[in-house]
This record gives C-alpha cells, sequence and structure tokens, in this order.
C-alpha cells in the first residue's frame, strides 16, 4: 500500500468521523442535559439551555391569555368605551405555570419524560449493577423526531402512558454546540 493510498483513507476515515461526530451532537447535548439536571449542575443547564427563548415556548402553551392568544387591543377611533374600560381595569400578571418546569427538578423530570413533579425520585433507583442495567432497558428511549443541520426535535415518551410525549428541540449555536430553544409538553398540559 502507497503512501498517498494511506493519506486518501485517513482523509476518509476523518470525513465519515466528521459527519457522524456532526450528526450525533444534538444527541449527545440532549444526554448531557439530562444528566446535569439529574446532579442538579446549574451551571451546565445553563449552557445548555435557552432559558428566555424555552420562557417563551412554555408561557405561549401554558397561559391560556399568552400575547398569540389576545385579540387585538380596541382603537379610540372604533370604540372609545372599550379604551377606557381597558385602561382603567387593573393589570394582574398571569399566574407563574412555568416556573415549575424551569427549575431542575422540572427539567430533569422533563428529560426523564415525566411531567414536573409526577417524577419518582431518581434516588429509588436500584444502584446495583443489575439495576442500573434493568433501568436503562426499561426506557424511555430519547428519539429523534425532526433532523436539520442546525435545527434538531428529541422527542421522550411518557413511561406511564406512551401516547404522551415531549419534544425537545434543539438548534445549533456553533459547529458542534446546540441549545435548548423549546420544549413541546403533550397535548393535554397545554392550554393555550
Amino acid at each position: 500500500m502507497t503512501l498517498q493510498k494511506r493519506i486518501w483513507d485517513l482523509i476518509v476515515l476523518a470525513i465519515f468521523v466528521f459527519a457522524a461526530a456532526f450528526a450525533t451532537a444534538p444527541w449527545f447535548a440532549f444526554r448531557a442535559l439530562k444528566a446535569a439536571a439529574q446532579y442538579e449542575d446549574v451551571q451546565a443547564i445553563g449552557q445548555l439551555v435557552d432559558f428566555p427563548a424555552v420562557r417563551r415556548s412554555l408561557t405561549g402553551q401554558l397561559v391560556a391569555n399568552a400575547p398569540a392568544a389576545q385579540p387585538e387591543n380596541p382603537s379610540i377611533w372604533r370604540d372609545p368605551l372599550s379604551v377606557f374600560k381597558k385602561a382603567i381595569e387593573p393589570i394582574t400578571p398571569p399566574e407563574p405555570k412555568v416556573d415549575r418546569y424551569l427549575t431542575v427538578a422540572g427539567v430533569s423530570a422533563l428529560t426523564r419524560g415525566y411531567a414536573p413533579g409526577k417524577a419518582p425520585p431518581a434516588s429509588a433507583q436500584d444502584d446495583t449493577v443489575l439495576g442500573k442495567l434493568n433501568h436503562a432497558v426499561k426506557g424511555p428511549y430519547p428519539g429523534i423526531a425532526y433532523w436539520d443541520p442546525n435545527r434538531v426535535r428529541i422527542s421522550i415518551r411518557r413511561p406511564d402512558d406512551s401516547g404522551k410525549t415531549t419534544i425537545f428541540t434543539f438548534e445549533r449555536k456553533a459547529l458542534f454546540t446546540w441549545k435548548l430553544v423549546h420544549i413541546r409538553l403533550p397535548g393535554d398540559e397545554r392550554q393555550g
């Protein structure tokens, strides 16, 4: 085998390794998010999640009066009484339903396939080798719902009800850097 053939083989191998690493990077980002939430690593979660974008996406799903669902404000030229009524009515902020999803425990529960507050504690799992193997075989397994070079949706089914699926949308920020930008909840949890 000549030196030129070996160099060509190394170049082809490097291209395949790069393509495999590029294609699987979002899955590794999801696994890193799951591990960071399990071990309560707040700094790692902060690097993996775009909190303003995720908060906007969850607010639109959980709050019935989200800005996208509100009707247009009344015009003083078309309906002057409604304008004055809206001006004097008290402004009440919406109930912070989103906060329980954006805590470390909430993110951990979502990445494990549960709703926040309904996940069994992680310490209740069997720490023996056989227990860990049983837990790994049982699932739930994350699946790729959509893959694009700049955006990937990873779905995870609920262990107690396989009809409910939570979808995590990751967006590419750099060549191998992916951030969580959207969480789509199952239909029965959404209100907006």
